[in-house]
């Protein structure tokens, strides 16, 4: 008979032979028996019986127990507190609410009446209903309840920023109030594709004068990105001015007007406040990197050329240009425009 939630563990052992281990759940105590006896069995009766009675009995224990756990922890700090937030919320709709109560199949009814309380903010439900989904599967592979209530659901917030491209007038205004260390940001974002935690993270270790070499956050992709132009006068530019400095100065690359680390709120709240001097309207941080992607197309790379420097794969960049990022679609068609008319222009006026 197979239980649900037991993991098992294949191990070789140093004389070759091979060797499985059970554990009641993932993470969890060992099971010293024969699997299939009754001794295995009383065994792992008895370690589930006493975690449910002594440690976890309601959803708030499961929330207490996820806090402290490895999945919580190997995510990023900022997913961290945002992930606190919504599990703040759930711990006050349902912290009080038994396990037992969770696996009845009625309550994905109840969560998804709270999760619509937040209709009118849909990002923010569809966070809130990840969020609740994602502490199910916890609790699952820790052996607490064996079904997840919130799977699917279906999205509520429209995710998509077509047309949502930084544009030379947009450039312009931005560059003209910001202070030095935004216009640094900016322009790293907008001559490398990368995201905003990536480019507050990089060090000038990752540059040695041609090339910067990354590691995304996201995805873990190991991205070079050949330097050029504006960008490399920009940084080498900072790099003589840290050389010529006489006091100590950051690692990261892009620092704050006190010359030090960007923390991710500040780095926030200062952009939105030089965003909003420049009464640029609804663009984002992010929409640097379709703009990115769309200024390397206008150039004539290829979507692999495309996908070297940003770190997409190639269907991806194919689906940003497709779908997403299309604010270049009218220059896109004027330079295929020309293209053709410098083959077949010149036969068509010699045939008038």
């Amino acid at each position: 008979m197979r239980v649900k939630g037991i993991h098992t563990v294949k191990a070789k052992l140093a004389d070759g032979t091979r060797r499985v281990y059970y554990y009641a759940w993932k993470g969890g105590p060992r099971i010293n028996a024969e699997p299939g006896t009754p001794d295995f069995w009383a065994a792992y009766n008895k370690i589930v019986a006493t975690r449910r009675q002594h440690a976890i009995g309601s959803l708030g224990d499961v929330i207490d127990e996820y806090l402290v756990a490895a999945e919580f922890k190997k995510v990023s700090s900022s997913h961290q507190r945002a992930l606190r937030s919504y599990l703040e919320l759930i711990r006050k709709q349902f912290g009080t609410m038994p396990l037992q109560v969770v696996e009845d199949r009625r309550v994905r009814g109840d969560f998804r009446k709270w999760r619509d309380t937040f209709i009118a903010t849909p990002r923010k439900a569809d966070y809130a209903w990840t969020t609740l989904s994602r502490l199910m599967t916890f609790a699952i592979d820790r052996g607490y309840i064996s079904v997840n209530p919130c799977i699917g659901g279906g999205r509520l917030y429209d995710a998509d920023r077509a047309d949502k491209i930084w544009g030379a007038d947009d450039l312009r205004a931005f560059l003209e109030i910001a202070s030095v260390p935004l216009q640094r940001a900016l322009m790293l974002a907008l001559w490398t594709g990368q995201r905003q935690g990536d480019l507050l993270r990089l060090t000038w270790a990752a540059y040695d004068g041609k090339v910067i070499r990354l590691r995304q956050s996201k995805g873990k992709v190991r991205v070079p990105i050949p330097v050029g132009g504006p960008i490399k006068h920009m940084l080498d530019a900072m790099l003589a001015e840290r050389k010529n400095a006489k006091e100590p100065k950051a690692v990261t690359i892009l620092t704050n007007t006190k010359g030090q680390p960007w923390t991710g709120d500040g780095f926030r709240t200062s952009w939105e406040r030089a965003y909003k001097k420049a009464k640029i309207e609804d663009l984002h941080f992010h929409d640097l990197r379709g703009t990115a992607v769309t200024r390397l197309a206008l150039a004539g790379c290829t979507v692999p050329e495309i996908a070297s420097i940003t770190g997409h794969s190639l269907k991806t960049v194919q689906e940003i240009l497709d779908k997403h990022y299309l604010g270049g679609r009218l220059e896109l068609a004027e330079a295929a425009i020309k293209k053709l008319d410098a083959v077949y222009g010149r036969s068509t006026k010699t045939s008038k």
